[in-house]
């Protein structure tokens, strides 16, 4: 009897815990990668169960806009690079940055040397490929700062394609650039057998038109409730847990996120190859979003000539509540 009585008593205290832990969902920019480590490595570690959390981490992929989705009710915070959240920002939808896990850029542009292209300048005339759905912003915005025309009025137009995120593009020669990250399809284009010689490859922080990729967004109502600006920074403090973990352990980390790639489409040396190299733009953040770094991403997009990617100074679009709360 006594034994059934601490036995229910264990089993009450073990849903009581359950039922008191709060939802959290996560909304990636794109699928299981080493891109997201931190996150996976904070649910595997159970850095989300230490802080009371029951995170849901839901992939991205080629058809899911972060944005949609938070907008849509389907996820409390999302992973999303800044241009993409400011532009939806000043079209309605209050998105607020409460986190900045990615302290640089790894955006960069490989073009074929071949065709003529050494310096930014050399756009002109040629077909440059990129990514949609909000990604498209930071090759627009330096585009417009160099003053290349986009519409296809001259023969000097520079046109923009629209790709899928892989490299054949180029490859196959339909485009002379495309889009590329540090971390992930600029590798893709070597392990084509193209050597670094054949391409010009420009790195966008090097011109001064970088931005600030993979931040932590919210719905700025949200922060109105105390209780969610308080989950919100347990969920900051555990991530950063698991991001730091990530590079300091960048192999291990690599693996775990196989573990949780259900789709069987990653490989144990792209994971730790891109974990290696992810690791260099988580370092140096402690979460915190650098007001510097925001100003400078806002100032490039204002920069952008005729047709920026927005047309005046966000107000409200970051604040430090969450993480003023989760560090200290």
């Amino acid at each position: 009897m006594k034994q059934t009585f601490i036995a229910a008593a264990l089993a009450s205290t073990a849903l009581t815990g359950a039922a008191m832990a709060q939802d959290v969902t996560l909304q990636l920019k794109w699928v299981t990668q080493a891109q997201f480590a931190g996150y996976y490595v904070a649910l595997e570690n159970g850095y989300y169960d230490d802080a009371g959390l029951n995170v849901t981490v839901l992939p991205g992929g080629p058809d899911i806009a972060p944005t949609q989705v938070i907008a849509g009710g389907g996820a409390d915070v999302i992973v999303e690079w800044m241009p993409a959240a400011l532009a939806a920002r000043e079209k309605g939808l209050p998105l607020v940055n409460i986190a900045q896990p990615f302290k640089n850029s790894g955006l960069m542009l490989s073009c074929w040397k071949d065709s003529g292209i050494e310096e930014p300048e050399d756009f002109a005339g040629h077909t440059l490929g990129t990514w949609f759905f909000g990604n498209e912003f930071p090759l627009l915005n330096w585009l417009s700062k160099l003053e290349l025309d986009t519409t296809g009025a001259s023969e000097d137009s520079v046109e923009v394609m629209k790709i899928g995120f892989n490299v054949d593009p180029l490859l196959q020669r339909q485009a002379d650039c495309v889009t590329v990250m540090t971390y992930n399809e600029y590798w893709q284009i070597m392990d084509a057998g193209v050597s670094p010689d054949d391409l010009s490859t420009f790195k966008y922080s090097d011109y001064d038109v970088d931005i600030m990729e993979d931040g932590l967004y919210v719905l700025e109502d949200s922060l109105d409730d105390p209780e969610f600006v308080a989950k919100m920074a347990k969920f900051v403090r555990a991530s950063m847990q698991g991001w730091k973990w990530a590079e300091e352990n960048p192999e291990e980390a690599a693996m775990i996120v196989l573990d949780y790639d259900e789709t069987g489409a990653q490989t144990e040396e792209h994971q730790i190859r891109m974990m290696g190299e992810v690791a260099k733009l988580t370092a140096g953040s402690n979460g915190a979003l650098d007001p510097a770094d925001y100003e400078r991403t806002v100032a490039t997009l204002l920069a952008g000539g005729s047709d920026p990617v927005i047309t005046k100074e966000p107000e409200g679009a970051w604040t430090s509540v969450v993480t003023d709360k989760a560090l200290n």
